[in-house]
């Protein structure tokens, strides 16, 4: 097992998931369930799901594509994901509904 890898891997998945929406999700579950177990065991197979997703594709993308090639697809995502929160500006839908 590549230990760096692996470490490198758990760092980076645990940095970006600091504060973002699925956590924000299980906070307010877990203040409004009553079982601590159920959120935590949900949220946490939901996560492992969508990395298991994110690695088979990017896997069979590389079978198919160059190495560099798919890096550069994943630069690419998140810069666009970055400049829509930059230039979003975190607008939302209640935002353009007038008020009455």
């Amino acid at each position: 097992m590549d230990w760096n890898l692996l470490g490198l891997s758990f760092a980076m998945v645990f940095i970006s998931e600091l504060g973002d929406k699925s956590q924000l999700a299980a906070i307010a579950l877990s203040g409004s369930g009553k079982s601590l177990r159920a959120v935590f065991l949900g949220t946490a197979a939901a996560l492992l799901l969508a990395s298991f997703l994110g690695v088979m594709l990017g896997e069979g993308l590389s079978q198919v594509l160059p190495m560099r090639w798919v890096k550069g697809i994943a630069a690419i995502g998140f810069v666009v994901m970055g400049l829509r929160l930059l230039i979003g500006g975190g607008e939302t839908e209640a935002e353009d509904e007038p008020s009455c």
